[in-house]
């Protein structure tokens, strides 16, 4: 018999970024509409001055939502003025950030990129840590987290207690290989984003993937840690499907599906 009482609850929200041709105001009515519980706001167009971050925060709180993380777009190596997106997510309330891995794919990258990276984000993280605030990287190609083993590699040579990971299935990935990728940065995992894509970055109906999602979901609610898994991109970026993926989504966070 499960024991309910070990099981992660699991946060279904949505990253502003795919409803990125509406305005602030618009994503959260449809996130509300949708009944998604929390919003990733991104720095690329919703979330770019403190106006703009007090828009968000207030919206997002009256609409009973919450604010899940700031999607910055700060690449890590570049050892640039991270004080903006502090800001940011400090007026915004968030309480976590999103970064990236750099600007090379792991590949391609010397040692003196891993190193500024390393460093780097040791950097933003103790900036991060005094306000509170956590740090996660994205998890996506072209970055040194583009595979679970250098994602781990990164994590270990940073070796902050103040940074986690992201966690998506990366385009062309069987399912098998995809939860394979999830259940090894499991441990350092900060939130997920949840989409269905095809071998050539087609989007579809996140149903479309059922059987990955619905053991992802299963995956993170016996993992004993509460997370935020965050729809990202839907099929034609169109609001109705935001309401479509967002109804398949609420149901596997719960477990009904």
């Amino acid at each position: 018999m499960i024991d309910l009482t070990t099981l992660a609850d699991l946060t279904p929200g949505i990253c502003s970024v795919t409803l990125r041709s509406q305005g602030i105001d618009d994503v959260v009515r449809i996130s509300s509409d949708a009944g998604l519980a929390g919003i990733e706001w991104g720095t690329d167009v919703h979330v770019s001055d403190s106006e703009s971050a007090a828009h968000a925060k207030e919206a997002t709180v009256a609409a009973g939502l919450s604010v899940l993380s700031l999607g910055s777009y700060y690449r890590c190596g570049a050892f640039e003025d991270f004080g903006r997106a502090l800001d940011l997510a400090t007026g915004l309330g968030a309480p976590r950030i999103r970064v990236w891995a750099g600007e090379l794919g792991s590949a391609e990258a010397n040692e003196d990129h891993w190193d500024a990276v390393v460093q780097d984000t040791r950097r933003i993280a103790d900036l991060a840590a005094a306000r509170g605030i956590a740090i996660a990287f994205e998890y996506h190609g072209n970055t040194l987290t583009d595979s679970p083993a250098t994602t781990l590699d990164l994590l270990n040579r940073v070796n902050h207690p103040n940074v986690g990971t992201y966690w998506q299935p990366a385009v062309g990935l069987s399912d098998k290989q995809a939860l394979e990728s999830l259940h090894e940065v499991l441990p350092h995992l900060a939130g997920v984003h949840c989409f269905s894509w095809g071998p050539e970055a087609e989007r579809f109906p996140l149903r479309n993937r059922k059987l990955l999602w619905q053991t992802v979901t299963d995956v993170l609610r016996g993992n004993g840690k509460d997370m935020d898994i965050m729809l990202e991109f839907v099929e034609d970026d169109l609001p109705e499907n935001v309401l479509n993926d967002a109804a398949f989504l609420h149901t596997i966070t719960l477990g009904e599906d």
